[in-house]
């Protein structure tokens, strides 16, 4: 796993397409009992180089209502982007995780974590990437039947504050699906 985490760090596949540069975010354990499915590293998380060290992972850590110390122990918490680098940004926010490294190094990652107990796939992107054909025509539809896809993935809008309408239009996501993800969250803790 730490040559695997090593050559991710080391990647450079993108750099031709990137206009801020590479720097691959990505944590992983052997032990990992959970892994969060992102879309790809913002533009702070770029310069801090640490995974959701932004306002979209506080609310993230509010709803998996974990502390920082838990949720940055690899030995719990894979936290694997869609797009291992910042996309850059785009006309309405950032753009699109580049396609390449899911393909390259997902299934890498994932076949050394035997003990994953739960995958969170969060917005569009990783569960189009998962959940392929199964996927609901919406995000919100994909989320509304999270049921679905348990026990083995739990489907999450992002948490960016850019999603406060989404949030207020659903109340049954916090009202419903929170309370749900929490108690799974806590068993596998």
């Amino acid at each position: 796993m730490e040559s695997l985490l090593s050559e991710i760090k080391k990647c450079q596949v993108c750099l031709p397409f990137l206009n801020n540069g590479v720097n691959p975010v990505v944590s992983a354990h052997l032990n990992s009992k959970i892994a969060i499915i992102g879309q790809a590293p913002g533009s702070i998380v770029h310069k801090t180089g640490i995974p959701w060290d932004d306002q979209s992972g506080k609310r993230l850590r509010q709803w998996l209502n974990v502390s920082n110390e838990t949720f940055y122990n690899p030995e719990i918490f894979a936290l694997i982007p869609m797009g291992f680098c910042y996309p850059g940004k785009g006309k309405s926010g950032d753009l699109p995780p580049r396609p390449e490294c899911a393909p390259l190094y997902h299934n890498k990652l994932l076949d050394h974590m035997k003990k994953l107990e739960l995958t969170i796939l969060i917005g569009n992107y990783a569960q189009s990437y998962y959940l392929g054909v199964q996927k609901g025509k919406t995000l919100t539809e994909t989320v509304k039947n999270y049921k679905n896809y348990l026990p083995g993935h739990l489907p999450l809008p992002h948490p960016s504050p850019r999603n406060n309408i989404w949030l207020k239009k659903n109340p049954w996501f916090v009202n419903d699906l929170i309370p749900v993800l929490q108690k799974k969250i806590r068993l596998v803790c």
